[in-house]
Formats: C-alpha cells, sequence, structure tokens
C-alpha cells in the first residue's frame, strides 16, 4: 500500500474512534431510556443554560447545550409544544437531564433544598437526588412565535422568594404569563415546583433511578 494511502487510512481510523468516543456518552443515555425532545420537535428553543456561563455557578459546567429526557417525559413535553404552538407560543428549554456529579457540585454552592435537590450516596449508592438527575424534570420558560422570551417573575435560576409562584412581587403580566405556562404543563401530566416558577417534574418521576451517566460533549 503506498505510504499516502496508508496515512489516509490510519487519519479515518483515528476519525472513527474520535467519532465513538463523542456518542459514546449519547449511546448510553439512549440505553438507559433517556432522548432528546429536540429531534422529534425542532420548534423547541434550546438554552441549555449550565452548557453556558450564564449561570449561578458562573461556570460552564455541561459540556454541551443537549436536552435528555425519559422518553415518556419528553413525549409529554412535545404534546405541551404542539398545544402551545396554536397559540402562536413555545417553549425555551433551560435544563432537562442533570448528571448527578453536577447535582453534587450544585449542591456544595447552593446547600437549600428549596432550590437545588440534596444529593446523597450510602456506600456509593446514589439513595437521594434532583428530579432532573432521573432525566424526568425540565425548566422551562415560554416564548413567543419569534422565540423571545416572554416576561416572568424572575429570571432562571433567582434564588430569591420572588421566584417562588405565589410571590405577590412579580407584575401582573409576569404572573400571567407563569400561571399561563403552569396550566400549559400540568395539562399533559407535569408537576410545578412551588418555589420555581420554571421548574416542572414530569408525572411518574418516582419510577425512574437516578444516573450518574455523563452528557456527550460537543463535535
Amino acid at each position: 500500500m503506498p505510504r499516502s494511502a496508508a496515512l489516509l487510512v490510519i487519519v479515518l481510523q483515528l476519525l472513527c474512534v474520535q467519532a465513538f468516543a463523542l456518542e459514546k456518552p449519547a449511546q448510553d443515555l439512549e440505553k438507559a431510556g433517556l432522548v432528546e425532545p429536540s429531534k422529534a420537535d425542532k420548534s423547541f428553543v434550546l438554552d441549555i443554560r449550565y452548557a453556558t456561563t450564564n449561570n449561578f455557578t458562573g461556570k460552564r459546567v455541561y459540556p454541551s447545550a443537549r436536552c435528555f429526557l425519559r422518553s415518556d417525559v419528553a413525549r409529554r413535553l412535545e404534546a405541551v409544544q404542539a398545544n402551545l404552538r396554536g397559540q402562536a407560543l413555545g417553549l425555551k428549554i433551560y435544563d432537562c437531564y442533570r448528571p448527578f456529579s453536577v447535582q453534587e457540585a450544585f449542591w456544595a454552592i447552593m446547600p437549600d433544598e428549596r432550590y437545588v435537590g440534596k444529593p446523597e450516596r450510602k456506600d456509593g449508592i446514589i439513595v437521594k437526588s434532583s428530579r432532573h438527575n432521573r432525566g424526568a424534570a425540565v425548566d422551562v420558560t415560554l416564548v413567543d412565535a419569534n422565540g423571545a422570551e416572554l416576561p416572568m417573575p424572575t429570571g432562571y435560576d433567582d434564588f430569591t422568594d420572588k421566584a417562588h409562584r405565589d410571590s405577590p412581587a412579580a407584575s401582573a403580566e409576569a404572573r400571567r404569563n407563569s400561571l399561563a405556562l403552569e396550566r400549559a404543563m400540568q395539562a399533559q401530566g407535569f408537576e410545578p415546583l412551588p418555589t420555581e416558577w420554571w421548574h416542572f417534574d414530569g408525572s411518574g418521576w418516582q419510577g425512574y433511578e437516578p444516573l450518574d451517566l455523563p452528557l456527550p460533549a460537543d463535535r
């Protein structure tokens, strides 16, 4: 085999190995029963904050801006999106599945169970976790037909009483929008978290085990 052809084979082999390494985390998540709702419905707006520095840690903690959810939870979210589309509205997604190790890092920064689910291990086994670690919770907001966010009581990850669903501090418009989001999500079985207007737990979240599988990196 000519030297140039041999080098080409080696390069192609290395590229295949690299591609497999990049996709293996996604394949592991799929084997665990998680899917990407944005693949089924391209109209979701993704703003995965923990894949950026625009979050309460000030650091990028996810290797990619992708949303993975349990298949049933994803289908319910797709149904919410379809219903909102008829109102010239849609969902922007802030967070979905979160590895347990990331939850531990969050707890070290914000040890307050009103806003961060307390992670616990016993003999190396996860015994307490966030719904996000189960791939059964999602953080979302409403956007208009152009993808612009509607006014809400606070920004995302505002760890104050102003983010509570019953807070009187929000404007009338923000309360209407928050309630509209809550009703749209509840119609598909999502349970709203009282202390965070953006957080919703998927129906049946108790039946999913917490995971510490890594998220895939960007290509």
